[in-house]
């Protein structure tokens, strides 16, 4: 009989939820098919099933979430032999995850028992299990989790049970420690919302992460926007040029985001602190321009990221676009392709929007947001003529940037897509 655990999907992971079991107890499954689809706080994925056989046991529920390593299937040959084995607590990785790098400096983890990363020690010797996530909270808030009750595997001690440990202790915390991944002050009761005909239905595991992080952003940065009109008529009429011949030889239709990456590759050159990042009282600076794309998919949205952006034309650009779009909805995206973004654009004018201020995605420093490319009059020297216009919109994160800076750095941008030189062919 095989043991199939929760895969470690990248070194920063160092738990996951299952959503969805794709197979039952009982279902023949081939190796490298679909087994079951896992949540992560990095990346929603499929994990394949590791040998062909029978799903003998499933012993991690949809919903539940457990440590990297940490068994949570059987497949055997359907004779059903072999011992009965209690659940297995996590295995040991055979390197040590390293905690995410937070947006500002946190209290480090309680300190591993044994080099595993998923206990810690009471005051008696006793092991007690929870994750990097669980300890940081409980630290923050000064709890003793030798008195909390673990309802996850084994007595794993998860945060739904550190939230309500809180609530019997009636100090329920506004947040949890900054860059962790989570904010207990996220979802506050809020019974007046509950009247006349309604339904009620829980967050879904991508709705919750989102709703995490995004609130942790709003917290952490000082959101500042700035809009500029852009005129687009110059790659909108090299696009229509290129487009058709484009599409003959490279088998992919043109659109507008590889310009918008290529002049924001620009400008994040002359204008590194929009490349940056702040950790603690310390700004990093990134080499890399790694270009983070929001996508739109089933339930919520993901961004992978584009590395190296400046470094690849624009058929380069185009199809690193459609791979990583189509492979987003697939949920076919590894866990590196989501992370080490230094920048990112949020393209909300493909459903329509000419306006927006759209939200940092922490810890980067800046976000540019696409507004539809549209026809209006604009005065053009003396007179009024049509031109396709984008109102762009860059939010930033006042600590580490100023108005004029970003003012700046949002006219070096324009300035390349309205004198667009590059060939596209």
């Amino acid at each position: 009989m095989s043991d199939v655990v929760m895969p470690q999907m990248g070194e920063s992971i160092v738990e996951g939820t299952i959503t969805k079991w794709m197979k039952q107890v009982g279902d023949t499954v081939e190796r490298d098919e679909p087994l079951f689809e896992i949540s992560t706080d990095k990346v929603d994925s499929e994990v394949p099933s590791p040998v062909a056989g029978i799903l003998e046991k499933i012993l991690v529920q949809e919903g539940e979430t457990v440590e990297i390593n940490t068994l949570v299937a059987k497949i055997g040959d359907g004779s059903g032999g072999g011992e009965e084995e209690a659940p297995a607590e996590a295995a040991p990785a055979s390197k040590k995850p390293s905690a995410p790098a937070p947006a500002v400096k946190a209290a480090p983890a309680a300190t591993a028992v044994n080099g595993k990363a998923d206990s810690a020690s009471a005051g008696s010797g006793e092991r007690i299990r929870s994750s990097p996530l669980v300890r940081r909270i409980a630290k923050e808030q000064k709890i003793d989790l030798a008195q909390v009750t673990g309802t996850g595997q084994g007595g794993r001690i998860s945060k739904k049970d550190v939230e309500a440990y809180l609530k019997t202790r009636g100090s329920a915390p506004a947040a949890s420690a900054p860059g962790s991944g989570g904010t207990l002050g996220t979802f506050r009761p809020a019974p007046a919302a509950r009247f006349g005909n309604h339904t009620v239905e829980p967050l879904s595991t991508m709705r919750r992460k989102i709703a995490e992080h995004m609130a942790l952003t709003m917290r952490l940065a000082p959101h500042v926007s700035t809009v500029h009109q852009i005129d687009c008529s110059g790659i909108a009429k090299a696009r229509d040029e290129a487009k058709h011949k484009f599409l003959e030889q490279n088998g992919t239709k043109l659109t507008f985001m590889p310009f918008f990456l290529r002049a924001s590759a620009a400008a994040l050159k002359e204008f590194p602190e929009l490349n940056a990042a702040l950790d603690g009282d310390q700004v990093v600076f990134h080499k890399d321009v790694n270009i983070g794309m929001a996508v739109a998919i089933t339930g919520g949205l993901i961004v992978p990221v584009i590395p190296a952006v400046d470094e690849k034309s624009i058929l380069g650009l185009q199809k690193a676009v459609n791979d990583l779009a189509e492979r987003s909805r697939d949920k076919k995206l590894k866990p590196d392709e989501v992370s080490q973004g230094t920048f990112s654009i949020s393209n909300y004018g493909s459903y329509g929007s000419l306006f927006a201020t759209p939200a940092i995605n922490q810890p980067q420093s800046a976000i540019l947001g696409l507004g539809a490319i549209h026809k209006a009059p604009v005065v053009v020297g003396d007179a009024i003529g049509i031109r396709s216009i984008c109102l762009a919109t860059l939010t930033f994160d006042h600590r580490i940037v100023d108005g004029a800076l970003a003012d700046q750095f949002m006219t070096h941008l324009k300035g390349v897509i309205e004198n667009w030189t590059e060939p596209i062919l």
